[in-house]
């Protein structure tokens, strides 16, 4: 029994520090950290920019209030908008605070229009996170067990499907939004097909229905457009981040966009900590890192370089399932669970996730070079053979 509460199934590893892709522990051994902090650290460990930024801004000012006007955090949200093509940004400490803005947006958006229940569109096999909405909004029955009663005003769709949406549309006048993951991570690395993101859009349009995505873990940077929308020609009306965003520290992002960005007003929501000082000038230099460095391209060459040698040293082993992913965002499905290579790799100095019990998480940093992406690779193509050998 330790003083934190047991929430979490800890790995028998601790860290003393970082450096670029890689982890240290106590005892120094060296890791190539391929999860990321699952997502977060965008650019690594101990990333000179963010380092200064963070120390120069605590010299400065940590936290005021959203009572008062914040610099950092207006040209952190001017920032966002010009990459994204949004217009107003809600800053919060999470990825389940932004999406809990971005539900209330949804709401208030329906309330106002005359609908008195209104209704959200969800995905089977979605995450939203923990609070008590998104975990309503999630699609994933093992997390919401023992938390009912769950919250109503929301409806739920097989991930992907589009003529599941029509229909609802057809039976349906309570519906105000779609909320979608555009790569769902949790649900083990789940890609729409290509063309549902514009038929989205047009149903939505249609509809007058709110186009919410939640790119909480494939934003910035992470599919190799700065947003994995933007490999579409469209806007959503509403997109929510956060992990990469402060490359480990906490910050959320509800963006919007037209009628979505024109809904919530004073006293509709608010955040103590949200878009402080410390946290916007993080994510600041975060930003400007990807911008800079070219981090985007980098995510979608490596990406492809990677997804493309998995398929060819692995694709046709009778152990793996599929593989799929975009960008640095990659999953390797099994036939079977495979929860153990965790340990596995981490033996081997490799860090990796399974997600869905079956499905082996791969999200390194954005950072990553060539050499590094090789051992990655030889790596988990190492530990897969092992692992089908022995099974």
């Amino acid at each position: 029994m330790t003083a934190v509460m047991n929430t979490y199934g800890r790995l028998p590893v601790s860290f003393s520090h970082g450096k670029n892709v890689y982890l240290y522990d106590q005892e120094g051994h060296e890791y190539l950290d391929a999860i990321s902090g699952i997502g977060v650290n965008a650019l690594g460990h101990a990333h000179p920019a963010v380092t200064e930024a963070i120390k120069s801004q605590a010299d400065l000012l940590i936290h005021t209030s959203n009572l008062y006007g914040i610099e950092r955090q207006q040209k952190l949200a001017e920032s966002l908008c010009a990459i994204s093509g949004m217009e107003s940004v809600f800053f919060s400490n999470s990825g389940a605070e932004a999406n809990e803005a971005a539900i209330k947006i949804a709401r208030l958006y329906g309330h106002n229009n005359g609908i008195d229940l209104p209704q959200i569109v969800v995905m089977d096999n979605a995450f939203h996170g923990r609070t008590m909405a998104t975990l309503t909004a999630s699609g994933n029955r093992k997390i919401q067990a023992g938390f009912e009663p769950l919250l109503g005003g929301f409806l739920r769709a097989p991930h992907g499907d589009i003529e599941a949406l029509k229909n609802i549309a057809q039976n349906n006048r309570n519906v105000v939004a779609v909320l979608v993951e555009p790569i769902q991570g949790e649900g083990g690395i789940n890609v729409l097909p290509e063309n549902f993101m514009p038929q989205l859009r047009a149903l939505c349009d249609q509809q007058q229905w709110l186009m919410m995505l939640d790119e909480v873990q494939s934003g910035n940077g992470r599919t190799g457009e700065y947003f994995a929308y933007q490999h579409h020609d469209l806007l959503p009306d509403v997109v929510t981040t956060a992990k990469g965003l402060g490359n480990g520290l906490p910050i959320g992002a509800c963006l919007a966009q037209g009628k979505a960005a024109e809904t919530l007003g004073p006293g509709n929501h608010g955040s103590t900590y949200g878009g402080n000082p410390l946290v916007c000038a993080a994510a600041q230099a975060v930003v400007d890192t990807i911008a800079e460095q070219k981090l985007c391209d980098n995510a979608k060459q490596l990406g492809n370089w990677l997804i493309r040698g998995f398929r060819e040293q692995l694709g046709d082993k009778a152990i793996i399932k599929d593989i799929r992913g975009q960008g640095l965002m990659i999953g390797i499905e099994l036939t079977q669970p495979c929860g153990e290579l965790v340990n596995q790799a981490r033996e081997k100095g490799l860090l990796i996730n399974v997600t869905a019990g079956n499905v082996i998480r791969l999200l390194p940093p954005l950072i990553i070079n060539q050499a590094q992406a090789e051992i990655l690779l030889a790596s988990i193509v190492d530990i897969v053979n092992s692992f089908a050998e022995s099974h």
